[in-house]
């Protein structure tokens, strides 16, 4: 196979993800890895929770379904072949009321059409068996949800790059992508780069970089914030594994849940609430062009309309986080009044179509020779190296570089 070059956007774990899979499938290509930050992992992948997810709450034979327990094979094997920290603590999905265990139970049909292991149904004693401190009236317990130290795993996809003969060129905010003739120009603020094919995991930014390469205007990004607060040394190990709340189906997120960390900290959050900016983790700042995009986008605000009681939960939330670690105590009584403190925010690139809704799966774009990826939520970290399998194995498909049909739902 002739030698060519390949370009990746993003040093995060997907784009990290991607560069070796394309060292794995083309030996000789080269490959580079541009991102504007000064080092791997400093936006998504670095401020989340470290949870590597079993797919239960997904819709059963979507992307986000397929690649996430795929993923989660992929991702074990590697943290332990680099040493990465990897722990199996196991999750419960913890119901307090008849409502919520109704909607557990299709949880549980979710998890089991999607094949997640070992997950069963507790009650009574059958919860504190699993977790001594946790109170409910049903539970959905997951063995092999785990948590992992997502940063670690970046920097040695990106150490195996580099080994194969990749190359990072960090600082490289890209302002501009062209296609004249066959190939691919990335230009940034010090150099042109020009590829035989792109493949863009810009994250926070990837409706921006979409639009850079003729992309499609929608999805758009919209970014929300999630705060989790650090509870005091001496509730570590207060539980065994995760403690999550039953989702409510009139929210858009999970809810606030117990965490423990592969460093043994233990969390409560996160809360969810609008960002304003998309790199925003401090929450002292404000992004006027990010807020400005979000105010522009007319579908943020029907999905805002319809979302007023769940932003009004979280204002009261952000006002006292006192009472933000107190909501906890609902799964797990003796967390409240904890002491804790609050951790710099993760912010989510969460993608949202015209009418305001939501995109819940996976969504991949072809433009020519370039390849983006336009929404990663959650499980997009635990996917990380199944979407970097899917991406490639397309490329492979494509190696005379004929340009791929357009699509964007590949569930």
């Amino acid at each position: 196979m002739s030698s060519f070059r390949i370009g990746v956007i993003g040093a995060g774990i997907i784009g990290a993800a991607v560069a070796r899979e394309l060292t794995r499938a083309f030996p000789t290509a080269q490959i580079v890895v541009l991102d504007k930050s000064f080092g791997p992992a400093e936006h998504q992948t670095g401020h989340n929770s470290g949870v590597v997810h079993a797919g239960l709450y997904y819709e059963p034979g979507s992307l986000k379904a397929r690649l996430c327990r795929r993923g989660v094979e992929l991702i074990k094997s590697f943290a332990h072949e680099k040493n990465v920290a990897y722990e199996e603590c196991g999750k419960i999905l913890v119901a307090t009321s008849a409502a919520e265990e109704e909607r557990l139970l299709e949880i549980f049909r979710k998890a089991k059409a999607n094949g997640v292991p070992g997950v069963e149904l507790l009650r009574g004693n059958e919860i504190t068996r699993v977790e001594p401190n946790a109170r409910g009236t049903l539970a959905l317990h997951s063995p092999e949800t785990a948590i992992i130290d997502y940063p670690g795993i970046t920097k040695a996809l990106l150490d195996d790059v580099q080994a194969a003969g990749g190359k990072l060129i960090f600082g490289a905010e890209v302002q501009s992508i062209s296609s004249p003739g066959v190939e691919v120009e990335v230009t940034t603020q010090e150099a042109t780069y020009t590829f035989d094919y792109l493949v863009a995991c810009a994250g926070l930014q990837s409706d921006r970089i979409a639009r850079l390469a003729g992309g499609e205007e929608y999805p758009k990004i919209v970014p929300f914030f999630g705060q989790y607060m650090q509870l005091a040394p001496k509730y570590e190990g207060i539980t065994n594994g995760l403690v999550y709340p039953v989702p409510d189906p009139a929210y858009p997120f999970l809810g606030v849940h117990l965490t423990k960390r592969v460093d043994g900290a233990m969390l409560v959050g996160p809360n969810a609430f609008l960002s304003f900016g998309r790199e925003n983790y401090s929450g002292f700042s404000v992004g006027i062009k990010d807020t400005l995009d979000v105010a522009l986008t007319p579908g943020f605000w029907s999905f805002a309309s319809h979302n007023l009681g769940a932003a009004f939960r979280e204002i009261k939330g952000l006002a006292s986080p006192q009472r933000f670690v107190d909501g906890a105590a609902e799964l797990v009584p003796s967390v409240r009044g904890a002491a804790a403190r609050t951790l710099p925010r993760g912010v989510r690139a969460q993608a949202m179509d015209k009418d305001g809704s939501l995109v819940d799966d996976f969504v991949i774009e072809h433009v020519g020779r370039t390849t983006l990826l336009r929404n990663a939520p959650s499980p997009g970290a635990t996917s990380s190296l199944a979407i970097a399998e899917y991406i490639v194995k397309e490329i492979q498909r494509s190696t005379t570089f004929t340009t791929p049909p357009v699509h964007k739902d590949l569930s």
